[in-house]
């Protein structure tokens, strides 16, 4: 029967990594499939938690650093919604307090105008204030003259 708690505790972790995407969890999922395995060869409890904890920490050694470089900069550089905020953003439909369209750095996000009272058209320059969620909260201030630019960029 141990091998199946193992099997199961290995089976949650890779599931939650699904979920944290951090590519943490999943370090501790090979710790209790290898501890799985030492509870099918027979070994006691104690020797299990030791193979768990072993190989847990030894991925967690290996992987790690790596994984840690990559987020903070190495290849491929993170995404932080919040890096968004003071970037230059284009309209793409309409953005007033109820609904509105920008691109970013070639995405599209939802935008609403940081001041209600405030509209912006089609072809217009804005600056993100704030985000929150999948919306960007934009005005117009600080972006200079809103002049009208090609919607391919």
């Amino acid at each position: 029967m141990e091998p199946f708690l193992w099997i199961a505790l290995g089976v949650a972790l890779a599931v939650a990594e699904i979920f944290t995407v951090s590519l943490f969890l999943i370090m501790f999922s090979a710790g209790a499939f290898a501890a799985a395995g030492a509870a099918a060869l027979g070994f006691g409890a104690a020797v299990q938690l030791a193979v768990f904890a072993g190989v847990s920490a030894a991925t967690v050694a290996a992987f790690w650093p790596a994984i840690r470089r990559h987020r903070l900069g190495g290849e491929t550089p993170s995404f932080d919604a919040h890096s968004l905020e003071s970037e230059t953003a284009l309209v793409l439909e309409r953005v007033d307090g109820e609904h509105g369209q920008v691109k970013i750095d070639g995405e599209l996000w939802t935008a609403r105008s940081f001041d209600d009272t405030e509209s912006y058209e089609v072809g217009e320059r804005v600056r993100v204030i704030k985000v929150r969620g999948a919306t960007v909260y934009v005005w117009r201030e600080g972006i200079g003259p809103s002049a009208r630019t090609e919607l391919e960029e």
